[in-house]
């Protein structure tokens, strides 16, 4: 083992995983790039709650919005996919906000 100095990110990527969650750019990212990864109008009424090995629980503020986006669930996958990577998102659940 090396004395180097390393990436902060490398040890906060292995206490996430132990965690059983995704990597820590993979949690950054779901939550400060959703608008981009979604779009302004999906995500004028859905905000990403968690991200937890791979399946992400999205708050709607409708239950019309959260049956839309359970129905849209392969959509939202592959949006998600080319803005934060493949693997990242593997599973989309849906709740209406209380």
């Amino acid at each position: 083992m090396s004395d180097d100095p390393r990436p902060i990110s490398d040890g906060l990527d292995r206490v996430i995983r132990s965690l059983r969650a995704t990597t820590a750019a993979g949690q950054v990212g779901v939550f400060a790039r959703w608008r981009e990864a979604v779009g302004d109008v999906v995500a004028d009424h859905a905000k990403p709650v968690s991200l937890e090995a791979g399946r992400l629980l999205v708050e709607a503020d409708d239950p019309g919005w959260a049956h839309q986006l359970r129905y849209l669930e392969s959509t939202l996958l592959e949006q998600l996919a080319s803005v934060l990577g493949t693997g990242v998102v593997t599973r989309v659940n849906v709740r209406v906000r209380r």
